[in-house]
Order: C-alpha cells, then structure tokens, then sequence
C-alpha cells in the first residue's frame, strides 16, 4: 500500500448540506432559514442561550458559592510514593520533580497520610497532614517545613 492509495472507509465522510442550489435540491430559496428574522439574515444572527431579550435562564437562576482567587493550590504526595527513595536520603520538592512523582509544584508539595512508609527519610515539603508526620516520624525520619 502506497500513500496516494489509501482510502476513508465508506460512510466515514459525510458531505456537507449543498443549500441555495434551486428548488429541486429541497434546500433551495430560504436554503433552511425560513421566513426573515433574525436568524435569517447573513451575519452572526444570535449568541448561545439568548432568549429573545427575555431575561436568560442562567441570569434568573440564584449564584451559589464563591471562588477565592487568592487559592492556593499543593501538588500532593502520598507516604508510599515516598518508598521509592534510598534510605536516610533527603527529599525536596526538585527530587519529587526530578523522579517524577510530582509533574508540577503549584503553590508547593504537601504529603498526605495514604499509605505507609518503610524507610528513614529527611523530607522536606511546604505542608504536611498530621497522619504523614507521625508515620514519617514513627520509622526514624524527619520532617522539615519549607
């Protein structure tokens, strides 16, 4: 098989709606637009969910919550992530970058208490669950706040 001979599997690509071609092609004259208004002339016609002028629907509807913009979002570590590491070596958020355990830092690394840890280490991370602290902690490791 060539390039220039491969081929769409039938019924793959459909063909477009020719409209305006006369009378017989059944999209003739209005070509699907009706009668006048609005939506019948050239141009962009109506935005999505407008309602004639009526108020819209997702302005009548009450507003819920609010979003602070000032959220700080940590990249999150659980304990048996942590296992993977040598023992008695020194944890930073570059090391967790570097070994692919986290894809990006955020706002910083938090590590959380899923899991268990089987080795010593020295980790060093923005925040940390009272649960990951006390399993870190519980083997011989240290915890450091950055």
């Amino acid at each position: 098989m060539k390039l220039h001979e491969l081929q769409s599997n039938e019924g793959t690509r459909k063909a477009g709606k020719r409209v305006g071609r006369g009378m017989a092609s059944g999209h003739g004259k209005t070509s699907g637009k009706g009668h006048k208004g609005q939506n019948a002339r050239t141009g962009k016609g109506t935005r999505v969910g407008f309602e004639g002028g009526q108020t819209p629907l997702f302005q009548r509807l009450p507003k819920r919550g609010f979003t602070n913009i000032n959220r700080k979002e940590y990249a999150i570590v659980n304990l048996d992530a942590l296992n993977r590491f040598d023992e008695n070596s020194e944890i930073t958020p570059e090391t967790l970058l570097e070994a692919r355990v986290i894809s990006k830092e955020k706002s910083g690394v938090k590590v959380l208490g899923n899991g268990t840890v089987e080795k010593k280490l020295t980790v060093k991370a923005h925040k940390f669950s009272t649960a990951a602290k006390e399993a870190i902690e519980a083997v011989g490791g240290k915890t450091e706040v950055i």
